[in-house]
C-alpha cells in the first residue's frame, strides 16, 4: 500500500472553462487553489475565470467595446479579450520609458497618470493590479476618467483585510524608491523578475476609497462555482461604474 505525503492535494473537475469557452478538467495539487487551480486547457486560474463571467453578465457586448486592460496576463481571459475585443488596448508601466509610447506590444501607461483621452473607454480591466498601486486614490479617479459615462472599471484584488480597515503597505521615499511600512510583501511582475511589491492591504471599505476617489459606486461580487471552475480564496470581482 502505498502513502501518500503529508502535503499530497488533489481538486480534479470537469466543468466548464469561462475563460477559453471548452469542457475542461480544473485540477490543483496544492490547497492554495487562488494560484494553483488551474483549467488544463487554457491555464487560466479561478479568479480569471470569475472575472470573464461578470464581463459576459454585464457587458454580453463586451466584443463591440473598447477596452483598455493594464498588466494584462498572457493567457486566459486576457488573451480572450486581445484575441476577440476589435478594439482592446493594453498596457504596462515601464517607469523608465516615455509615457504613452508603444513597447513590445504595450502602451506605457501609469495608472495614477494615464495619457488616454477623457471618455475613451467603455470598459477599464485590471487582474490582481490595484494591490500594487503607490497612490491607488490617483489611478481611480484616472481610470473614472478615461471610461466614457455608463462604462466600468471591472477588476480583481485580494480584499484580504475583508471586514478589517484598509491598511497601506507601503509608500515612497524623497528618491521615489519603495518603502515598507510594514513586512516587505512582493507578487509575480510578467515584466519585471523582481516582482511587483504590495502598497495595499484592501479591505471591503474599498468601495469607499473608490467612491471617495472617483465618485463611482463599486459592487462586489462573489462567486463559487465549481462547473466554471470558481473556488479559491479573496475571489472577489469588484464592478466600478461611471454614471456620468
Amino acid at each position: 500500500m502505498a502513502l501518500l505525503p503529508d502535503k499530497f492535494f488533489l481538486m480534479n473537475f470537469r466543468g466548464i472553462c469561462p475563460s477559453c469557452n471548452k469542457e475542461v478538467v480544473f485540477r490543483s495539487r496544492d490547497s492554495w487553489l487562488r494560484d494553483n487551480f488551474y483549467c488544463t486547457n487554457c491555464y487560466s486560474i479561478p479568479r480569471e475565470r470569475a472575472l470573464m463571467l461578470v464581463i459576459e453578465k454585464y457587458y454580453p457586448n463586451w466584443k463591440e467595446l473598447k477596452i483598455h486592460e493594464s498588466s494584462p496576463e498572457t493567457k486566459g481571459t486576457s488573451l480572450k479579450l486581445k484575441t476577440y475585443c476589435s478594439a482592446y488596448t493594453a498596457s504596462q508601466y515601464y517607469n523608465d520609458a516615455e509615457p504613452g509610447k508603444s513597447i513590445n506590444g504595450f502602451i506605457n501607461q501609469n495608472l495614477e497618470n494615464q495619457t488616454f483621452d477623457d471618455n475613451c473607454f467603455d470598459l477599464v480591466i485590471t487582474q490582481d493590479v490595484m494591490e500594487h498601486v503607490v497612490n491607488p486614490e490617483k489611478a481611480f479617479a484616472e481610470i473614472a476618467r478615461t471610461l466614457k459615462p455608463g462604462g466600468a472599471h471591472i477588476f480583481t484584488v485580494p480584499l484580504v483585510n475583508k471586514f478589517q480597515p484598509t491598511e497601506r503597505w507601503a509608500v515612497l521615499d524623497e528618491n521615489s524608491n519603495i518603502k515598507f511600512l510594514k513586512t516587505p510583501e512582493y507578487h509575480g511582475n510578467p515584466i519585471d523578475p523582481k516582482g511587483s511589491p504590495v502598497t495595499m492591504h484592501w479591505g471591503f471599505d474599498i468601495v469607499d476609497h473608490i467612491k471617495s476617489a472617483s465618485g463611482m459606486d463599486t459592487e462586489i461580487i462573489y462567486m463559487d462555482d465549481l462547473h466554471y471552475g470558481i473556488r479559491a480564496e479573496f475571489i472577489e470581482v469588484l464592478v466600478s461604474r461611471k454614471l456620468q
